[in-house]
């Protein structure tokens, strides 16, 4: 056997799907044409340059939740996003549709995740509101269409159009029919990216893409909880009672009464998934039976979200939030340390904005006679890159004082 046979022959992924799945065989496409991959699906290509990329690297050292207790045990946007893609994997499974799609999605979903967590992205979209603001999601594109220079012919990782349509509307459209932004203006980098690369903005992602973004929820909906408890401003207590965990929890304690708190905390966290993972999966087939999308785009066409919770889990999903809202995002010792945050990103980006050659090579090149709006944009995509370690490692590098994380 010759090795193009061989190749042909090893089955990479191109098995049967569910008729409303996306196909990889019949992709899109990306901005810049290239030769197929003889062994990898454009989605299982997509995956490996996504992991590969320095912006992959760079989530280890950035905030999930902003806990004023440091330890090596919390999560970060990088266990996040890999939590997130074995979820969106599982659900892709069970509906028949393209994992390595839904995985790519969801390892790539925070790319443009500022350090600090939400904190940051506050703190850099009141820096750049005369420019037009900062969003993450557009940065996110942003990273993988223009920022990321690995390859020769191009910039960015030049993804697959499904790949890049999931990463910008996995939360659903962003405009009406009439092109009106859903939820106030469209950023503009996503808008200038969409005039060479039409994503159809005005349309549903596809089934891959919303396994994504549920997995998302529930990924952080757990860890969010098992983080709080690791830090002590969570209690077993206080979970007892909030409707989803509390239900939970009265059942672990029912069956193992003499479990210590470590092990009920996990038990918690597993089991949370699980019920949270088999309601979307139930509520979605419901919704796919009675659609009966003939192909993937009567999902983009299909006018709701197909892969969510069910309305009795959608509301305890609801409360269970409101509850980590007020007794951990806005808990008074994170709100103390997400202040000082606060300080260090804005102190870095007039720092950098009023005097460019503070950026090291590559970054401050052309700056000193750019316009403001562009001389904007390019600091704030150094600064969104930064992790953690770094922002703070360069705000002690250009201030007498930096304020304590921890």
């Amino acid at each position: 056997m010759n090795s193009e046979q061989g190749l042909r022959d090893i089955g990479f992924g191109y098995r049967s799907r569910a008729v409303y799945a996306t196909d990889p065989a019949a992709s899109r496409g990306r901005l810049f044409a290239e030769p197929e991959s003889p062994t990898r699906t454009p989605f299982q290509r997509d995956r490996d340059r996504i992991i590969h990329s320095t912006a992959f690297r760079r989530l280890k050292h950035k905030t999930q939740v902003f806990i004023a207790h440091e330890g090596d045990h919390y999560r970060t946007r990088l266990t996040h996003s890999i939590e997130v893609a074995q979820i969106a994997r599982a659900l892709a499974r069970a509906l028949c549709c393209d994992e390595d799609l839904a995985e790519a999605i969801a390892l790539v979903h925070d790319f443009g995740h500022t350090p600090f967590g939400h904190t940051g992205e506050d703190a850099l979209d009141e820096c750049m509101a005369r420019w037009g603001g900062f969003d993450h999601n557009a940065q996110s594109l942003r990273i993988v269409t223009e920022l990321e220079n690995r390859y020769a012919e191009f910039d960015g990782l030049n993804l697959s159009w499904e790949t890049l349509e999931g990463l910008v509307k996995h939360n659903g459209p962003l405009m009406d029919a009439q092109g009106r932004g859903l939820e106030g203006p469209v950023p503009q980098p996503i808008l200038d990216y969409v005039a060479r690369h039409d994503l159809e903005l005005a349309r549903y992602a596809g089934i891959e893409a919303q396994c994504a973004a549920i997995a998302d929820d529930i990924a952080y909906n757990a860890h969010d909880i098992d983080d709080g408890l690791r830090s002590g401003l969570l209690t077993l207590d206080m979970m007892a009672g909030v409707g989803l965990p509390g239900r939970i929890l009265s059942a672990v304690e029912e069956r193992y009464p003499d479990l210590d708190p470590v092990r009920r905390g996990h038990e918690l966290m597993r089991r949370q998934i699980t019920v949270m993972v088999e309601d979307v999966i139930v509520a979605s087939r419901q919704r796919l039976e009675e659609l009966k999308p003939a192909n993937a785009d009567d999902v983009h066409d299909a006018g709701q979200t197909i892969v969510a919770f069910s309305d009795g889990m959608a509301a305890d999903e609801k409360e269970l939030k409101r509850f980590l809202y007020a007794n951990l995002y806005r808990h008074e010792t994170v709100v103390a340390v997400r202040a000082n945050a606060d300080r260090i990103v804005k102190d870095l980006f007039d720092a950098y904005f009023d005097n460019p050659r503070q950026m090291p090579e590559g970054w401050r090149e052309g700056l000193d006679v750019a316009q403001d709006a562009e001389k904007a944009r390019h600091v704030a995509d150094f600064l969104a890159g930064m992790t953690d370690t770094y922002a703070v490692k360069e705000h002690r590098r250009l201030f007498d004082q930096t304020p304590e994380l921890s």
